[in-house]
């Protein structure tokens, strides 16, 4: 699953990494949460965009939000058939900038958080479904993250990773008028291990309430 990242970047660095059209002042974040707002790239009026969303998917045909199941995830290998997410995927992907990911290994007991990343360190896209909710009153943009199979650099952490999309893909995943999930699916492989890096870092993460530079400091694993 994916249920943390960061987004840290310079808002200008993201705006040329994702070629979006509208300038946006991003604070640094690095300990995102389900349920908090959180700046997506999508094409609108046939440019790329950042828009804010709500992590937690809502979808459109939902009738009331309080008894709601919100996924923070889909499965790639089921999101083209399950009710939930499939005309999103059809019609409504979009990318959720990140510089790093968090996952959580059991190791004698205990879970231990690592930061996983781009060689780089660059910014990345993954893959993720947009819907909007509105009723009179309420007007409501919200997401949720694509995962898949772990990588080989994953595997060892945990046993599913968020998609993460390919530069060279960015236009493909993006278009609206691309509905043929024939075509998409191939979009949503497991990224190459090769581009990526992980380490341990402190159980800071653990908490949404820690939100600082520090959290990416790499530890010392017992």
């Amino acid at each position: 699953m994916c249920g943390r990242f960061a987004l840290h970047a310079p808002s200008r660095q993201i705006q040329e990494q994702f070629g979006t059209s509208n300038p946006m002042a991003l604070e640094p974040r690095y300990n995102i949460a389900p349920s908090q707002e959180v700046p997506v790239v999508r094409v609108a009026e046939g440019a790329r965009m950042l828009a804010l969303a709500q992590w937690g998917l809502v979808p459109s045909w939902a009738k009331e939000l309080e008894k709601l199941r919100r996924p923070i995830n889909a499965k790639a290998e089921t999101v083209a058939t399950r009710p939930m997410f499939r005309q999103a995927y059809r019609k409504s992907r979009i990318l959720v900038p990140a510089d790093c990911f968090y996952e959580w290994q059991t190791r004698a007991g205990r879970k231990q958080p690592y930061l996983i990343h781009m060689n780089d360190g660059a910014p990345f896209g993954m893959g993720g479904l947009l819907e909007h909710w509105g009723t009179p009153g309420a007007d409501l943009l919200t997401f949720t993250i694509l995962t898949t199979v772990a990588n080989e650099l994953m595997a060892g952490i945990h046993d599913r990773m968020p998609v993460i999309i390919k530069p060279e893909h960015y236009d493909a995943w993006l278009d609206p008028q691309l509905t043929d999930t024939a075509k998409i699916q191939p979009l949503i492989e497991s990224y190459p291990s090769d581009r990526m890096e992980t380490y341990p870092i402190s159980t800071r993460v653990n908490s949404p309430k820690n939100d600082s530079p520090e959290i990416l400091e790499r530890v010392a694993l017992d």
